[in-house]
């Protein structure tokens, strides 16, 4: 377990981007899907306004975690995160961090997830075209006016971290982490987590919904440590993260229950010493 603020998380989280493209939206399995991460102890669903086909779709994932919480009856309880800035065009995706764009991007966010207060809001991707300060004080303000628990940074960087701070709290940051791509870890990122206790939210930890179905990353290590555990590569994927910093939150995509199950298990699995080096042999 984790903290998030004054919530707990489990230390992996559901992506749900998949449940909304490609072969995750045509199987239609999203509200099993969800349903099955929360029974397996999962509780934080990662989510995004612009998680869509396209613009005519924009907030499709968010309406379908929503109803996916409604009709879930099980025992377990869901930490709702999303994000607003990216914008789409048609099926093109761009950004708007201005403050004016945040605040109608969040109410829409509360709109369609039917809450008062949104539990975690990132800002997506930082806006070039937008001072990042003003970006982060529409969030400030949103989170002053009750519509925000906690702000969440999502693909920031250190320095965009610190300037942050200086203007709100940050309760998170998720940026892309996998045996992949591992850049967090050599820039300070998780690192920085680790040091103010909060979590690095890891999103394609699996590397990406093309490679998610071998999920080693091209490493040898961790299908070979997978064969002699007798389990998928995808799990000890996870594992390894996990072994890397207590700050490491993976947030894997799923579009099947069998998927979500899989991915929570990795909870369970230590990897041990000599199998943590093999692997950072091979990615060094």
């Amino acid at each position: 377990m984790t903290a998030l603020g004054d919530l707990t998380l489990t230390r992996i989280g559901l992506g749900c981007m998949p449940l909304s493209l490609g072969r995750g939206r045509e199987r239609g399995l999203a509200g099993e899907t969800i349903a099955a991460a929360l029974d397996a102890g999962v509780n934080l669903l990662d989510t995004a306004d612009a998680y869509a086909l396209d613009e005519a779709e924009f907030g499709h994932n968010e309406r379908l975690v929503a109803a996916g919480l409604a009709a879930y009856t099980g025992p377990g309880h869901a930490v709702v995160a999303t994000k607003g800035g990216h914008t789409r065009h048609g099926y093109e995706w761009a950004l708007d961090g201005s403050p004016e764009y945040l605040r109608r991007a969040c109410e829409g966010s509360l709109r369609r997830l039917g809450v008062e207060a949104i539990e975690l809001y990132q800002l997506h991707r930082p806006d070039p075209d937008t001072p990042y300060a003003e970006s982060v004080g529409a969030l400030r303000d949103l989170r002053d006016e009750g519509k925000i628990r906690h702000v969440g940074l999502s693909n920031a960087n250190l320095a965009q971290l610190e300037e942050a701070e200086r203007i709100v709290p940050i309760a998170a940051i998720q940026n892309e982490l996998s045996p992949r791509y591992t850049e967090p870890l050599v820039g300070g990122e998780v690192d920085a987590c680790a040091a103010r206790g909060i979590p690095f939210l890891a999103w394609s930890p699996l590397g990406g919904i093309d490679a998610a179905a071998e999920a080693s990353g091209g490493v040898a290590a961790i299908r070979a440590i997978a064969a002699d555990r007798g389990v998928s590569p995808q799990r000890v994927t996870l594992a390894w993260l996990l072994s890397l910093s207590e700050a490491i939150v993976p947030i894997p995509g799923a579009s099947r229950p069998e998927t979500i199950r899989d991915s929570a298990a990795a909870l369970d699995l230590e990897l041990d010493e000599a199998e943590r080096e093999r692997i950072g042999a091979e990615l060094a």
